[in-house]
């Protein structure tokens, strides 16, 4: 970690005794987090890929190397995510707001080229809010928090599957809450239009959400459906397009994917909570195209493509893509003792679906557990520690819900079938 962030973070956490809560200026508001975190893994394998830079998607990033050494790892993060939001009142329940928020990894922008939030709305008590600019999708931020996050399966819940997570040119309307049932429930669209450079293979996302809230229970449930995006799984991922660049949109074909996600939680009393998920994941596939034909000096440049059938041909195309499904779950409990929370969560990412005549992962599975102790010392500070493991079905490329083979737990599918990790974090939210 660089020296820099070294003296933000302790400067942060010097200060809670003096900065307790949002700092508002005018119509102004900062809130925000920092947190810090150590975590020793079992069985980690960093160089045993061949081209450790390379997509689970290209062939080539199948290769090990031989008789890699492994073993266990001692990991760092420290992430920084501010939010700055300014909101004006204009009367007759007309609100005006604008929100700015990006996050930063060990220094660095999250997720290269993108913000997290940057948008403003208008809303009406009556008539609901209307939204437009970047903001996560709720496919990856509700997931994430509360559900992920509170018991300690944020990135294996959130971060797989097939939905995208964040949305850089989007426009959502957010409806007024309504009385249904005895409970209360806000329904929501979410349009995005990704890179319209693309002219014949155009981007589209659209999600619907709805939130349905009835005493303890709450109940989320979101469906995602996007067309020409980049093939993945990765939920936390981007919507922009095909490829990076535009120009290359008369080489390739359509691509399409899909969520469809229903959430719960429900205090059983003021101390238990449980929680649960499922996500059902649809991929079109994508076809392995070369953008940039191989030069003397460069290699050829490949497309983003997904669930290929390396070497063969289909209706007269090579590499073809292929369809896949898959369904994921997740369960949690949390448990409340004064300043003291506990958690035991778990996500299971299943096998696919799919007519590949190669295995491109459809056929594992796996189970991610996790154990979490937190304590809140106050002024939002809060410490914790957290151990887990993960377990494949079998060795080969990880599940299709997968955007690595080693993603989550550093653990390569293709190496070991399970490892283990613990440890300690530090986390001020103002």
């Amino acid at each position: 970690m660089q020296p820099v962030w070294r003296g933000l973070l302790c400067a942060s956490l010097s200060a809670v005794s003096s900065l307790a809560g949002a700092v508002d200026f005018g119509p102004f508001t900062l809130t925000g987090f920092i947190k810090n975190e150590f975590v020793r893994s079992s069985r980690q394998c960093p160089g045993c890929q061949v081209e450790p830079l390379e997509n689970k998607q290209r062939a080539w990033a199948d290769a090990l190397v031989s008789e890699a050494p492994y073993g266990s790892r001692t990991t760092q993060v420290v992430l920084f995510q501010p939010w700055l939001a300014a909101n004006f009142d204009l009367g007759r329940g007309v609100k005006l707001s604008g929100l700015l928020s990006q996050r930063r990894r060990d220094g660095d922008n999250d997720i290269p080229g993108f913000l997290y939030e940057r948008n403003v709305a208008l809303a009406h008590e009556d008539f609901g809010r209307l939204a437009v600019g970047a903001m996560p999708a709720r496919a990856w931020s509700v997931a994430d928090y509360p559900y992920g996050s509170n018991i300690g399966q944020a990135d294996p819940w959130a971060s797989s599957g097939a939905g995208y997570g964040l949305l850089p040119h989007a426009l959502r309307y957010t409806s007024p809450r309504l009385d249904v049932a005895g409970g209360d429930l806000v329904l929501e669209a979410t349009h995005d239009r990704g890179n319209t450079g693309f002219r014949i293979h155009k981007p589209r996302l659209l999600e619907l959400y709805a939130q349905y809230v009835n005493g303890d229970l709450v109940v989320d449930a979101i469906a995602q459906d996007a067309r020409n995006g980049t093939p993945q799984a990765w939920g936390h991922g981007p919507f922009t397009g095909l490829t990076p660049f535009a120009s290359d949109d008369a080489k390739l074909s359509d691509s399409s994917q899909a969520i469809v996600m229903v959430m719960a939680r429900y205090a059983i009393d003021a101390r238990w909570e449980v929680s649960g998920g499922v996500r059902h994941n649809r991929w079109s596939g994508a076809d392995a195209v070369i953008t940039t034909p191989p030069t003397a000096t460069s290699a050829a440049q490949w497309n983003f493509m997904f669930n290929v059938d390396w070497g063969g041909t289909r209706n007269g195309v090579s590499n073809p893509g292929y369809s896949a499904t898959s369904t994921d779950l997740m369960l949690g409990v949390r448990r409340r003792d004064g300043r003291w929370t506990s958690s035991a969560g778990m996500t299971y990412l299943g096998k696919a679906r799919t007519a590949n005549p190669s295995e491109r992962g459809q056929s594992n599975s796996a189970w991610l557990g996790s154990l979490g102790l937190n304590h809140d010392f106050g002024n939002g500070l809060q410490a914790y520690a957290l151990t887990g493991m993960v377990s494949y079905g079998r060795l080969g490329l990880s599940p299709m819900s997968m955007p690595s083979n080693s993603a989550f737990s550093g653990v390569d599918s293709r190496v070991n079938r399970t490892g283990t990790w613990f440890g300690l974090g530090v986390v001020y939210t103002f």
